[in-house]
């Protein structure tokens, strides 16, 4: 999955700019993806949790196939705008597998096994834009290169409907959940089931608009439910945290240069070490879980300290020897923040509708991404090491209130929805 789109997606704004449209168009167009995939990752997590993992996961992979041939066949500013509707809508294949994950593994083994999906979507990242810059210097190389990332989506969804489906382990697993932890997020577990359960016979025996009409009611009550759960402060950590990193990220070229004169070139270097480190910190996961007893909100809270800190060095840094050392073990610290974060939303939330729960995390996250970038260019007014510094700030905030709420985060699956 990330192979094929990391092949397209550095390419992208040199394509439409030879298209003929301006920075603004460009800039519009990249937003507007944003904004879809804001609003849709809950609702499509939260329609995985009713229909299946294996009919959604396959609808977003197909749909998202869908754009990127359209991208193919992008010759005009109006139809590359049109192939990037599907995939902001349906690009949501790695929460689904996320939450499938979460429905297979139990709760101890769990960080270990996201830890390695991550370290293998890692690995994909940082092979796809290597393949995609030498496709591009061929004749037609972006239309080819899109053409290729359809087929590796193509091939996912066979590889997904080939898997071994057992509904019977997923029915036990659910089943043991709700009597473990019937004070989780699905506090109307019968209610649900029931409703579920409806979804399913419609879809079998009633018509196709009934049936999408029960799958509608479901999705909006269990929105509904989150919001009227006490899981803000999980969120709002993951926000603060997240727009963090990414002020970070947000002028790490031009701020190197501005500091150190570092060229560009060797910027890009020390950003690709840094995610082959983070690679390996996926692979780390399982002995450091052991080392802290698989206590995800320990880990949680050395790491984001480790991250706080490590963006301070960064930002009163006095050689370029300092900035390598802070992106060295930033790269395992954000890592393994970003696993835990998501372990201890599905700890606390419950397993029950982990597809929702991944779903709005991911649409917190991309609050950040739209937030960061402004937070970042007023910082800059200021000094280059602005963002850093704001970065610094926001990681404080999370960690204050990791430790207001350490309780909570303790006492394992007790956050109650509030009934209506």
């Amino acid at each position: 999955d990330l192979f094929g789109v990391s092949m397209v997606v550095p390419l992208m704004n040199h394509h439409i700019k030879s298209l003929g449209a301006s920075h603004t168009v460009a800039g519009i167009i990249g937003s507007l993806y944003g904004i879809m995939q804001l609003f849709s990752s809950t609702f499509v997590g939260c329609w995985s949790d009713i229909v299946g993992r294996r009919y959604s996961l396959l609808a977003c992979i197909l749909l998202s196939a869908l754009g990127y041939f359209l991208l193919g066949t992008s010759t005009t500013v109006y139809l590359f705008a049109i192939s990037r509707v599907p995939v902001g809508i349906f690009k949501h294949t790695l929460s689904i597998s996320k939450a499938l994950l979460s429905d297979l593994v139990s709760e101890r083994d769990r960080p270990l096994v996201m830890g390695r999906f991550n370290a293998a979507s890692g690995v994909g990242f940082i092979l796809g834009p290597v393949v995609g810059g030498y496709l591009t210097e061929l004749e037609d190389g972006f239309y080819r290169t899109s053409f290729i990332c359809a087929s590796i989506f193509l091939l996912n969804a066979g590889l997904v409907w080939m898997l071994p489906w057992s509904e019977e382990n997923t029915g036990n697993r659910e089943h043991q959940q709700g009597k473990k932890e019937t004070g989780s997020f699905s506090a109307k577990a019968d209610g649900d089931l029931r409703l579920k359960s409806a979804a399913n016979g419609a879809v079998a025996n009633d018509s196709l608009f009934q049936s999408s009409w029960i799958q509608a009611a479901t999705v909006l009550k269990r929105i509904k439910e989150i919001a009227c759960s006490d899981l803000w402060d999980i969120f709002l950590v993951r926000l603060l945290m997240s727009v963090a990193i990414l002020l970070y990220y947000s002028n790490f070229s031009l701020a190197l240069e501005e500091r150190f004169g570092v060229k560009p070139l060797f910027t890009g270097y020390l950003l690709s070490y840094s995610s082959a480190l983070g690679v390996l910190a996926g692979c780390l996961l399982g002995p450091i879980t052991r080392l802290y007893q698989h206590n995800t909100y320990r880990i949680l809270l050395h790491s984001s300290t480790f991250t706080c800190t490590l963006i301070l060095l960064y930002a009163s840094a006095l050689s370029i020897w300092m900035v390598i050392l802070s992106s060295t073990f930033l790269a395992f610290s954000t890592t393994i923040g970003r696993t835990c974060i998501i372990d201890l939303e599905l700890t606390i939330g419950g397993n029950e509708a982990s597809g929702t729960l991944l779903g709005v995390g991911q649409s917190v996250t991309s609050v950040g991404r739209i937030v960061a970038p402004l937070l970042s260019g007023i910082a800059q007014e200021f000094s280059p090491c602005g963002p850093p510094s704001l970065g610094v700030a926001l990681a404080l905030v999370a960690i204050l209130i990791m430790n207001a709420n350490k309780q909570k985060y303790c006492s394992r699956g007790n956050v109650k929805l509030k009934n209506k």
